[in-house]
């Protein structure tokens, strides 16, 4: 299995290469040169395997200069027992015969985040030792809330890395800005940044590219890599949890084997929706790919429309892990149905550049409307499902997968198709107890982050997750604050260059 560029389809490279650089140095992400299949014998046989030798049977596909001692290293580190706090490590939750909820937030930092960045730092390890001899990886993470914490967590003094991570200043929940500020380890760094997560990705993006800043860290023996999504590092992992939901839905008895299934995701950036799509072409049996939007709807209108526009309103909601303008990789999906064609991606990623819009054609359209549908959700339809939800069915979700119910619900009344559906459940609702507590709450007391996880857990009986609750007290190593402009001065700064 090699991998290439959206941008250059003459760069060949294998995955340790890809995973290591993070990015092609032409701006292009790596994809895969072609997707392998599984067969229905394989999903059962499958089926039979826990959560790790599933993973183990996903990553194998891709990661085809992986040794099996390597393989078995990186996937039983990252998923041993104990470091979830579900056995299953993504539990499917039947909340009625339709609405299955993956819940993708058992890992150290509750969020979906963990499912990839817990792997990420062994592959990035094994990738850089075959790829990086005598070099010192710098990990550059913009973050939208839930990824920064998750990588730090990941990277946390890990050998011959530096980690640092930019979140817009305010753009994220109290509990994640204190999850990050927080964090412990020799080798972390945080700053923020006067602006939107558009602008923390836009400024690591161009930081990756900079011939400057190249040569100087290839002086000092340093490499980037990136723990954001635009890494296929990042990316692999997140199919794997796609394919063991279906083969949870056979084992459990909901479906049969070979029946169809429709997947819900509520996404910003599209990497945890573009992942169930590699997971389809792979063979998983999957009819609609339903993508969820809150506010920033952008991704709505070109699912529907063709036209991508990011030059709009920009809101600041009550899931702000999808306040987001510029899906960096929808540009994988891109390449792919434009038949692996890269000059139509650098045409159109050079028109989101200096125009902020572009058109795809109609043939186009119409694929990605054979695979997709979308839909979105504002603040107060989210408020209202979660306590809709939590009335109905004594379960507690949060902003994120409630705009993700909300947009299946309203697709299965328009459309009545009542196809059994797996929902991406993103983050554990105490990491956004404000909102949750005043959605299942006509009048909230409390005042602070911590006294309304309290108020929200004797409302609910809800299990407080003891790394959420730990943080009460913690005083913030990281209070940096910069503008977008002097976000290389930081990394360098940081690495005393």
């Amino acid at each position: 299995m090699f991998y290439t560029s959206t941008r250059d389809n003459t760069v060949k490279v294998t995955s340790a290469q890809a995973i290591a650089k993070g990015i092609s140095s032409d701006g292009g992400l790596f994809v895969p040169t072609e997707i392998p299949k599984l067969s229905l014998d394989d999903l059962k046989r499958i089926s039979s395997l826990d959560y790790i030798g599933r993973a183990k049977e996903i990553l194998r596909f891709y990661l085809t200069d992986f040794t099996e001692d390597e393989l078995d290293m990186c996937v039983n580190g990252a998923y041993k027992k104990g470091k979830f706090s579900s056995d299953k490590v993504a539990p499917l939750y039947k909340l009625n015969d339709r609405e299955n909820i993956l819940e993708l937030w058992r890992g150290p930092t509750c969020a979906f985040k963990d499912m990839a960045l817990q792997l990420l730092p062994y592959l990035l390890s094994v990738s850089a030792g075959k790829t990086l001899k005598d070099t010192k990886i710098v990990i550059l993470v913009a973050t939208s809330g839930d990824t920064g914490k998750a990588a730090l967590e990941g990277f946390r003094d890990v050998p011959n890395t530096e980690i640092l991570v930019f979140y817009p200043v305010d753009g994220v929940s109290p509990m994640q800005k204190l999850q990050m500020t927080t964090q412990e380890g020799s080798n972390v760094n945080v700053c923020a940044i006067k602006g939107n997560f558009d602008d923390a990705q836009s400024g690591v993006k161009a930081i990756f590219t900079d011939k400057e800043t190249e040569k100087k860290f290839a002086e000092n023996k340093l490499a980037f890599s990136s723990a954001n999504s635009i890494n296929w590092g990042r990316l692999v992992p997140q199919i794997v949890y796609y394919v063991s939901a279906y083969c949870d839905m056979v084992s459990a008895g909901s479906i049969k084997l070979g029946d169809e299934i429709n997947i819900v995701v509520p996404t910003g950036n599209f990497g945890n929706i573009l992942a169930a799509y590699y997971a389809k072409e792979m063979g998983v049996p999957v009819k609609k790919l339903i993508c969820a939007s809150n506010a920033n709807n952008v991704l709505t209108d070109f699912l529907t429309g063709g036209t991508y526009d990011k030059n709009r309103d920009f809101y600041c909601t009550a899931s702000p892990s999808m306040d987001i303008l510029i899906s960096s990789n929808l540009e994988r999906l891109l390449y792919i149905l434009s038949g692996y064609d890269d000059s139509t991606v650098r045409e159109l990623m050079s028109k989101l550049a200096s125009d902020g819009r572009y058109t795809v054609s109609d043939k186009m359209l119409s694929d990605i409307k054979s695979l997709f549908a979308a839909g979105y959700c504002d603040d107060n339809g989210t408020k209202r499902t979660i306590r809709e939800i939590f009335e109905k069915y004594d379960y507690l979700i949060d902003t994120h997968t409630a705009v993700a119910v909300r947009v299946y619900e309203d697709y299965a009344e328009k459309t009545g198709d009542a196809t059994p559906a797996v929902i991406a459940s993103t983050a554990n609702p105490y990491k956004f107890s404000a909102s949750v507590l005043s959605a299942i709450s006509d009048r909230v007391e409390s005042t602070d982050e911590f006294s309304m996880v309290d108020e929200l857990y004797k409302k609910t009986g809800k299990e407080i997750p003891v790394q959420l609750a730990t943080l009460k007290g913690k005083t913030p190593r990281f209070t940096g604050v910069a503008e977008k402009s002097e976000m290389p001065a930081v990394v360098l700064g940081m690495l005393g260059l």
